[in-house]
């Protein structure tokens, strides 16, 4: 088990030579902590260096996929300071993940939660799941190279949409508009991607790491010099919003 000192536990199970992995901190709604961004950053290498693990896939426990950074954290002395120095680590990490990477999208997936899906190969939510990318409600930018890889997936019309009004999207609304693969029946999301991933994983993890290089060739480069943008922009934004008064509660 892999846990951190508020709590937060990324739990590993293999399904064959398919790795489910799962935030664990249902009574937060999943939300991130340094310690775990740092569990969730283990999880992943550890199933990148394993050799009889074909695909992973990534899930919440409880009514949420993921609710983002816990803001309690970011208030805290020192918050930002650790939440920086562990997301860094982690964002590396999932650019650089070698194999099929899935999302079984249990429930609420909000800010980190869903740009962590932008990270996937796969995302697959239940009908009953909403993604919402609330950057400028909180008077910030778009994070985790997001503002590259979400016009990517969705075009930049809809990337535009989801990003500048804040609005939460559907799971058919995801469906449609190319941020999810499929949406599943109402509690049947993780048998379902579990599933697809066997499918895949039959393959060998060789194979399928060949290919996933070729459909991303060039992607983690570009991951980490957006990401270097989006970190100058926040900075300038705080600067620029704390001259008028911004407030963050609105």
């Amino acid at each position: 088990m892999s846990a951190d000192a508020q709590g937060f536990e990324v739990l590993a199970e293999d399904h064959g030579n398919v790795r489910l992995l799962t935030l664990a901190r249902p009574d937060k709604l999943n939300a991130f902590t340094p310690g775990g961004y740092r569990a969730l950053r283990t999880r992943l290498s550890d199933a990148a260096a394993a050799p009889d693990v074909a695909v992973c896939v990534l899930t919440g426990k409880g009514r949420a996929f993921s609710a983002g950074v816990d803001l309690n954290e970011m208030g805290r002395p020192d918050g930002k300071t650790e939440l920086g120095a562990e997301f860094d680590p982690l964002l590396e990490c999932l650019a650089d993940f070698p194999k099929p990477l899935m999302a079984a999208v249990n429930g609420l997936a909000v800010g980190f939660g869903a740009t962590l899906l932008l990270h996937c190969d796969i995302v697959i939510m239940d009908e009953t799941a909403e993604v919402r990318l609330p950057f400028v409600t909180l008077g910030t930018a778009a994070e985790a190279g997001s503002s590259y890889l979400l016009p990517s997936r969705v075009g930049p019309q809809q990337a535009a949409w989801m990003m500048l009004s804040a609005s939460t999207l559907t799971a058919d609304d995801a469906v449609a508009n190319g941020f999810a693969l499929a949406r599943s029946d109402a509690g049947r999301v993780l048998h379902d991607t579990l599933a697809m991933a066997q499918k895949m994983a039959v393959h060998g993890a060789i194979v399928l790491g060949a290919n996933k290089r070729l459909l991303r060739e060039g992607c983690a480069a570009t991951i980490h010099e957006t990401w270097r943008r989006e970190k100058a922009t926040m900075l300038a934004l705080a600067e620029d919003l704390g001259t008028i008064g911004w407030r963050q509660d609105r």
